[in-house]
């Protein structure tokens, strides 16, 4: 697109009456300076929308009064959801504020309207159909592969886990946004006012980011309750007995799951699917802190071994930090070979082994 033609679809944005549509939607979702009405006070915005569209059907009042008197009912029925001086009341302040700035004409009031009835509430609706968690897709898929193979397949469990939980729910979340977005379709198509093919855009476009923006958030959670998820089910499947961290254990190295040695000793084990996340905590970890609190080791389940360099691994494993690794990673079977680091890699096939061995 060069530069004329991007001018031109922004002018045509800037003159649409629905140029405010996603901004809207951003401003009733925004949890941290507004309160987050849209998602936590849903049915009472459907209310307020519901009141304003009695409003704007009355054709006993001109277009000017029809906007004050909507403009005004939008912001008292906010401010009637709470209470002063609470810091929810200043949140709501706030959005009105906003709203008082943002709401200039009657076709602000509506494009208002359309956000809350057609893309906020669905979307809501839409994620809530999202699962939270992958554990449903890939329990059962877990269970088959261990009752026919036995614990020398954990790693292969790890590895499937991870993919079914992506895929399956991704799956739900591909039906739910098909099918909130031929929702909105209809209603755009059903919309009693006039609206160019620009209008709709900016309406679909709204709907689109917002929705993914917020299931990118729920990806994002899911993924690292993945490993966390699967070794608990490895746990129970193989009951594996669980213990809580060490007492008085209060080093800044997030571990996931703990369990007791016979020689009274502990190993924890981390469970990111890569070491990005905890590296600078866990290279605090020396010898002497992991033996202070009887901590045997530390282990690593990880499944994308990408930045896990060798010196991570040699500093790491020096300070009794082990890494389980895919059977068939490229960086295990290096390291596995190597004099000076295959002593820190063991492969993920042999988890449920050393933890019994341990207990």
């Amino acid at each position: 697109m060069s530069a004329a033609e991007f001018q031109n679809v922004a002018m045509k944005i800037e003159r649409s009456p629905f140029k405010n549509v996603y901004w809207f939607a951003r401003y009733l979702l925004d949890t941290d300076q507004y309160g987050g009405l849209g998602r936590s006070k849903e049915m009472a915005m459907l209310k307020t929308v519901s009141l304003v569209e009695t409003i704007l059907a009355n054709l006993g009042i001109d277009d000017n009064e029809k906007f004050r008197i909507a403009k005004s009912t939008i912001l008292d029925e906010i401010m009637h959801l709470t209470t002063p001086n609470t810091k929810v009341y200043a949140k709501y302040k706030n959005f009105c504020r906003c709203l008082e700035a943002e709401i200039k004409n009657l076709n602000d009031v509506i494009a208002f309207e359309i956000t809350m009835k057609y893309i906020v509430a669905p979307i809501n609706r839409a994620l809530a159909m999202i699962p939270s968690s992958d554990y449903e897709f890939s329990a059962k898929a877990a269970k088959s592969i261990l009752d026919f193979y036995g614990r020398e397949k954990a790693g292969l469990v790890i590895s499937v886990w991870d993919r079914l939980g992506v895929h399956g729910c991704i799956n739900v979340e591909r039906v739910a946004i098909v099918e909130a977005f031929n929702q909105l379709l209809d209603s755009i198509a059903g919309l009693r006012i006039a609206h160019d093919t620009v209008d709709d855009s900016i309406m679909l476009t709204a709907f689109v980011q917002e929705f993914e923006r917020r299931a990118g958030q729920k990806r994002k959670s899911r993924g690292g309750q993945s490993l966390e998820s699967v070794t608990s089910f490895l746990f129970e499947y193989f009951n594996i007995k669980s213990s809580t961290r060490p007492a008085h254990f209060d080093q800044d190295i997030e571990v996931d799951k703990w369990f007791r040695c016979k020689d009274g000793w502990s190993i924890g084990i981390s469970c990111k699917r890569t070491l990005r996340e905890r590296w600078k905590q866990l290279s605090q970890a020396d010898r002497g802190t992991l033996s202070h609190f009887k901590i045997k080791e530390i282990w690593h389940l990880i499944t994308f071994d990408s930045d896990l360099s060798d010196d991570k691994i040699v500093r790491l494993g020096e300070q009794r930090q082990i890494f389980y690794l895919l059977d068939d990673s490229p960086t295990y079977i290096r390291c596995a070979s190597h004099a000076g680091m295959q002593a820190y890699v063991r492969p993920l096939s042999r988890l449920i082994d050393d933890i019994k061995s341990n207990q």
